[in-house]
């Protein structure tokens, strides 16, 4: 039976070419090198066409190594530029990533699991029940996918940035995540430094200083509320994970990582965007070095909820950055083909 290409790290597929189409030690790390570059650089996948291989290496590994990746089943195209794939995985589980192209980088918002626990009341992903956690391969096959869709294998990247906040929390998916995040930085493979690189999470607090030691990227918290009171009606997981907690997570976070960890702050029109939660949230920064982006709430079929009006959030940004501390109001990307934040969602379901 075959194997995945995409299954293996680089050290893998060494002891993979060693042990098992017994290529010699001294010769595999140069021919794990070649194939590696074939791929993740250039974007092939046929290796009869990777000449600078001896004949019979490439029939070893024809005939041993697929180098098969997901599908594309649908692709849209905001007016904006953004644009939405829904991919099929291996298994027929579905996915969704988004490329949002800006004026001077482009980001690939990408998945971690399809369906998610969380159920945040806003996010529509979470009216979705968590189907599987992805493979590492499955995560970054995401990029693959993309890049192979835009072009993108010139030296002078197209995606320049990559962030892991598309369906799922990566911290319930820790493993995979790392694994993929290493590819993703692995000079070898995709080659993004680890500042092109963000990893998001609603708040799994246990897990974020194993990330500082282990992933290094940057981090992204969704706070979305200021206290326990209102962060608990809207996002249940506080209920386990309070913000005190949150912020000395971060703390360490930062004193590893070196740099401020970005607040994801979903304004939601008199929930949390009173000047209150205002004066509450510049408490909150004081205490460890962040940024906030406020993001435009986007509305999905049978949601509770409104979208704060945009002075309402320009008063509330102003609050914070006369205290000091960056707001960025992020004006909504995709939102007529459903690829704005927290909209994300596809029809796979857990089989029984």
């Amino acid at each position: 039976m075959q194997k995945n290409f995409f299954h293996f790290n680089i050290e893998s597929f060494r002891h993979f070419l060693i042990n098992d189409l017994s290529v010699d030690e001294k010769q595999a790390s140069m021919r794990s090198k070649q194939i590696w570059d074939f791929v993740y650089k250039k974007g092939y996948s046929k290796i009869a066409d990777l000449t600078t291989l001896p004949i019979e290496l490439r029939n070893k590994i024809i005939s041993s190594i697929s180098f098969d990746v997901p599908k594309i089943i649908s692709t849209q195209v905001s007016t904006d530029g953004t644009i939405k794939w829904l991919i099929r995985l291996l298994d027929n589980n579905e996915v969704e990533c988004v490329f949002i192209p800006e004026k001077t980088r482009a980001t690939l918002c990408i998945s971690s699991q399809v369906g998610c626990t969380l159920n945040c009341r806003f996010c529509h992903t979470g009216t979705q029940r968590l189907v599987k956690n992805l493979h590492f391969s499955e995560i970054v096959n995401q990029v693959m996918i993309a890049k192979e869709q835009l072009n993108d294998w010139d030296e002078q990247k197209k995606i320049s940035n990559i962030v892991l906040m598309g369906m799922g929390e990566p911290f319930y998916n820790y493993e995979n995540v790392k694994f993929a995040v290493e590819i993703l930085k692995d000079k070898l493979g995709l080659s993004y430094g680890l500042k092109k690189i963000t990893v998001s999470t609603a708040g799994i607090a246990n897990k974020i200083p194993d990330a500082a030691r282990e992933i290094g990227t940057y981090l992204a918290l969704s706070l979305h509320a200021p206290n326990d009171e209102i962060r608990e009606l809207i996002m249940p997981i506080n209920k386990k994970f309070k913000i005190k907690e949150l912020v000395q997570q971060c703390k360490y976070y930062s004193s590893i990582v070196k740099e401020k960890i970005t607040l994801e702050y979903v304004m939601l029109r008199g929930i949390n965007d009173s000047l209150e939660c205002a004066k509450q949230l510049v408490k909150l920064m004081a205490q460890f070095p962040c940024k906030v982006n406020l993001i435009e709430f986007n509305r999905w079929p049978g949601v509770q909820y409104l979208p704060t009006e945009r002075q309402d959030m320009e008063k509330f940004a102003k609050i914070i950055e006369n205290a000091g501390y960056i707001a960025t109001i992020r004006r909504s990307r995709g939102q007529d083909i459903f690829g704005a934040c927290g909209q994300l969602r596809t029809e796979s379901q857990k089989k029984k």
